[in-house]
């Protein structure tokens, strides 16, 4: 079976295409790219997904089999701190067990760079094209490789817990009045956010490997027993949610509303620009609001579009001074920290901005809509089979889409799919999943009741005839 990386890393699922085989192919490319650079250490993290540890060990065996000095993880930790500890630890290359907000099925293989964000595009295709057919064979022992030092554990979390600590006013967060209510959904940032804020309200934070048969993303129809909590509790004023790896966020206000991550990039070029006077390029992917353009163009700064996936913003992280990257699915970074998005970070820092304005979220929304005016968003992901959604995407090549809900189609464009405006503001885009088997259509209107009429119509207009 060939292996291929999509949009962020190798996902697959387990015991069937994902297997300690199928992990040892990959880690032996990895090593031998690293070889062929001249690298010489690696870190080594997993989640909470069934299998990390053996994975994570069957991929440690391989790197320590070509001499590769080894860095693990003892426990669960996210995305970020793999990636934080690449940097300090001055090591190569990052390694994290992960399918992040994949179904519980599945388990993946990220890569990190040296400078603590995903590996860049080029870098992956030629890890690639080194995957061999089968796998390496016997190895010796985790354990051995342990005794002899070639195999070293560290402790990224409290590596992440000293950063945090150093990059943040945490006194001024709790001391603000600030309740937050946390739903980890059972994955990697539940036990920092137990160690930063005690007290308060928790859900979902318990390792269950299955995910209570949720997959991990952290967006309203995953969410509804936090806002349902945020509601049930007057005391609480912000709710956060990460995904399975902790480098996404779902935010909510005091009243349980869903903040998408639209609005949270808003606040965060709002934040860093108008209050901490920073500057810097804004990147965000294709999916992303127009209204982020329209408020860089407000602060004179320049603006960047690229494809799907956090990748192609880090890419540009490493050459360029980036104010705000970010990404529609919750995959979001700020100048200040490592190249990678990452949940627990972008919460702390909107908490901050509460706590250093005394504003609600919603106030702060308002502030934002006061600049750039209100707006809406929703995603529907369509389980289609592959023969129908193959179908769409050639109706969209072809230029078939012109109408959508008895409105015209005034200009398309295709940097990662298909996006239709029907105004200068009020579009369709659709895009087949990089990571699963699905379709995604995304709505962008004036109000949710516009955009889930937007979103209907397109169902229609994308499936005509087919």
């Amino acid at each position: 079976m060939k292996i291929k990386f999509g949009t962020d890393g190798w996902r697959a699922i387990i015991a069937k295409e994902y297997t300690t085989d199928g992990v040892q192919r990959v880690a032996e490319a990895s090593a031998k790219w690293m070889l062929k650079k001249k690298m010489s250490k690696v870190v080594i993290g997993h989640d909470c997904r069934f299998g990390g540890e053996m994975f994570l060990q069957t991929a440690a065996q391989v790197f320590a089999n070509f001499g590769i000095k080894t860095l693990v993880a003892k426990d669960f930790v996210s995305t970020p701190m793999v990636s934080l500890a690449v940097v300090k630890t001055e090591a190569d290359l990052g390694v994290v067990i992960t399918a992040s907000h994949n179904p519980p099925s599945y388990n993946g293989y990220k890569l990190k760079s040296s400078a603590g964000g995903p590996t860049i595009p080029k870098e992956i295709e030629e890890v690639e094209l080194l995957i061999p057919d089968t796998a390496i064979g016997k190895l010796d022992s985790f354990e051995s490789y342990v005794e002899s030092g070639v195999v070293e554990y560290i402790d990224m979390e409290q590596m992440y817990m000293d950063h945090v600590e150093a990059n943040f006013d945490l006194a001024l967060i709790r001391n603000s009045g600030l309740n937050l209510a946390y739903d980890a959904m059972y994955g990697a940032g539940q036990n920092v956010i137990k160690r930063l804020f005690p007290d308060c309200g928790l859900l979902h934070c318990e390792n269950n490997p299955s995910f209570d048969g949720q997959a991990p993303e952290p967006i309203h129809r995953n969410l509804l027993e936090l806002s349902q909590y945020i509601k049930d509790h007057d005391d609480v004023n912000i709710g956060l949610a990460n995904d399975g790896d902790a480098d996404r966020i779902g935010m909510y206000d005091a009243d349980g509303n869903f903040v998408d991550s639209h609005h949270i990039l808003l606040l965060l070029l709002y934040y860093m620009k108008e209050y901490k006077k920073l500057d810097g390029k804004v990147i965000i992917t294709f999916s992303v609001t127009n209204k982020m353009k329209q408020l860089a163009e407000i602060y004179g700064l320049d603006v960047t579009v690229t494809k799907i996936g956090f990748k192609y913003i880090a890419e540009i992280m490493l050459e360029e001074d980036v104010l705000v990257g970010g990404e529609e699915s919750g995959g979001l970074a700020i100048k200040g920290h490592i190249p990678e998005r990452d949940g627990i970070w972008i919460g702390l820092t909107i908490m901050e901005f509460m706590a250093s304005t005394g504003k609600s979220i919603r106030e702060l929304i308002q502030d934002v809509y006061d600049k750039v005016g209100s707006f809406k968003f929703d995603r529907d992901d369509l389980h289609l089979t592959d023969v129908k959604k193959n179908a769409i995407i050639q109706r969209c090549k072809e230029g078939l889409i012109t109408t959508i809900g008895g409105k015209d189609v005034i200009r398309t464009e295709t940097i990662d799919g298909f996006k239709f405006y029907l105004t200068d503001h009020q579009w369709i885009m659709v895009r087949p999943s990089g990571t699963e088997p699905v379709l995604r259509v995304y709505g962008h209107d004036k109000d949710d009741a516009s955009v889930r009429s937007l979103l209907d119509a397109a169902h229609v207009a994308l499936q005509e005839g087919i």
